[in-house]
């Protein structure tokens, strides 16, 4: 990749890491809409994915740094004790069982999930699959809203009646753990399809997105651990690929103080016909 190329990639997975529009599928699809001559089957590709996501989890990390600091300080005393006391320590137990699924499935299906970034039309084809996924996650959710009206559970402009994540079951968070798994298939949206699971499991719209950002961080994590070293070897630009991840980890910091904000009130459904209009276009116009 060139310079401006890195810079562009950077800021656009940044940018989309966070929407529910997957960042991993505009980084393969776009490239081959724009007839660039990199390869997405290069072995240095996806580290660089990688360390562009580890700027993004850094975004997170500042973001959520009060409620990491609780995070990690109740999983250890609740490890030492035996028992979770406080929401923070059940917190950070429901976190640990939210990112199992991916991390099984990431370890034992590795180089199968990496070959799939070198074909941007099964990208495409996952994109609009995510686009159906937010739109029925939504669909399912209004179902629910209209039911607890009728029951009187809540008002038509509340969501009262839905619940924190603190309160989540463990089998909810492996719900939406399983549904986090999903994500290791370029197209397939991390933050939309972790949100949506939420929403299934009876998280309010802000407080399944805020499950999401936080699940982010500890695979994101992982992943570096296991892809970046890769990025050490001789002809590689590490100094152009770092200045991606800080440009990608601005933009991350930028969207994330948005959806914030947005998920108070707003819903997935304009990302939904975003991903099926651009996943749509992408399989006619890609060969």
């Amino acid at each position: 990749m060139s310079f401006w190329q890195i810079l562009f990639i950077g800021l656009l997975q940044g940018a989309t890491e966070l929407f529910p529009v997957s960042s991993l599928g505009h980084a393969v699809i776009l490239p081959s809409l724009l007839h660039w001559s990199y390869r997405q089957s290069d072995p240095s590709f996806v580290p660089f994915l990688v360390l562009l996501h580890l700027g993004t989890a850094g975004a997170l990390l500042i973001l959520y740094r009060r409620d990491w600091v609780q995070i990690v300080t109740g999983f250890v005393r609740a490890s030492l004790r035996g028992r979770l006391e406080t929401e923070q320590e059940r917190l950070a137990f429901l976190l640990v069982v939210g990112t199992i699924p991916t991390g099984a499935l990431g370890a034992f299906a590795e180089s199968y999930l990496k070959s799939l970034f070198a074909y941007p039309r099964i990208a495409a084809a996952f994109l609009v699959l995510n686009g159906f996924l937010l739109l029925g996650a939504e669909l399912l959710r209004r179902r629910d809203e209209r039911h607890a009206r009728l029951e009187g559970r809540a008002r038509p402009e509340q969501e009262a009646h839905y619940g924190e994540v603190p309160r989540l079951s463990f089998r909810a968070a492996l719900l939406v753990g399983l549904c986090q798994a999903l994500a290791l298939f370029p197209g397939i949206s991390r933050s939309g399809v972790t949100i949506a699971g939420g929403l299934l499991a009876g998280l309010r719209h802000q407080e399944a997105a805020r499950f999401s950002f936080l699940l982010a961080t500890p695979i994101i994590g992982a992943a570096g651990v296991l892809e970046v070293p890769s990025l050490f070897a001789p002809g590689i630009p590490l100094g152009q690929y770092l200045l991606g991840a800080v440009l990608a980890g601005l933009a991350a910091y930028a969207s994330a103080r948005f959806l914030v904000r947005y998920f108070r009130s707003g819903r997935l459904d304009p990302y939904g016909i975003y991903c099926v209009a651009l996943g749509a276009v992408a399989l006619l116009l890609l060969r």
